[in-house]
């Protein structure tokens, strides 16, 4: 891309619109996030059950940091 199209298109660029796009695509990587979690946990579980309440806080606390980081990712969207 030329730096002359690149200037075009951020001047009619709708930055409401781009902010939300990327506080969307932020919550979608959070459900993803999680739900792997989730599942990697349910599956260890199911196959070590004695392991259960290491598995659980385990995944509690990385459950924590990925709404953490999609937090972030959702207020750095909406700054501009």
């Amino acid at each position: 891309m030329s730096l002359a199209l690149v200037q075009e298109v951020a001047a009619v660029a709708d930055y409401g619109a781009i902010a939300a796009i990327g506080a969307g695509l932020a919550a979608i990587g959070a459900g993803m996030g999680i739900g792997k979690i989730g599942g990697g946990a349910m599956e260890a579980m199911a196959r070590q059950p004695e392991m259960h309440g290491k598995i659980q806080s385990s995944a509690l606390i990385l459950a924590a940091f990925v709404e953490a980081v999609a937090l972030f990712a959702v207020v750095v969207s909406f700054l501009k």
